[in-house]
């Protein structure tokens, strides 16, 4: 039980255009969550901005799922239980590899989504498309690291510019 939210006008534009622009992308298991939590906050708001909430003009264009999408909900529950991935990996010039990964982000852009991990082969963080990712396993292993421990590391290596 949540007790009544007080929001300012701007903030439920804010959770509503963030909720629908989640529910909008082809991860499926996500945008239902999306839903569900927008309302969840509905039902706890005063009268006055439910009605806010609901009657919102901000909208977000739904997408078609794209390459890579499918493997979404397997790479994020990667993330939160700190486990490796295993993938077959192809890069612009289609050379293919096989890695052992330790998820630590994932990134929502336009038209690409993006894996920040950490990779065992190359001994350093990476960024892998995921449209090229041509097969993924969920392992039973967990990162050695705590995942919030690498994530540090590499906000720092991505804002000082090291690679």
């Amino acid at each position: 039980m949540l007790p009544p939210l007080m929001f300012s006008e701007e903030e439920i534009e804010a959770l509503v255009l963030g909720g629908r622009w989640v529910a909008a992308q082809p991860d499926e298991p996500l945008g239902k969550a999306a839903k569900n939590a927008l309302a969840k906050i509905a039902a706890v708001l005063p009268d006055d901005l439910q009605r806010s909430l609901e009657t919102s003009g901000l909208m977000v264009a739904r997408r078609d799922p794209a390459a890579g999408d499918a493997e979404l909900p397997i790479i994020r529950a990667a993330i939160r239980t700190e486990r490796k991935l295993r993938v077959t990996y192809s890069d612009e010039g289609d050379n293919r590899t096989h890695r052992t990964i330790w998820p630590i982000a994932l990134g929502f852009f336009d038209r690409v989504r993006m894996v920040a991990a950490w990779c065992e082969s190359r001994g350093d963080y990476r960024h892998f498309r995921t449209d090229r990712i041509l097969s993924i396993t969920l392992t039973e292993r967990r990162y050695p690291r705590r995942r919030t421990d690498l994530l540090r590391e590499w906000r720092q290596r991505e804002c000082i510019g090291e690679r």
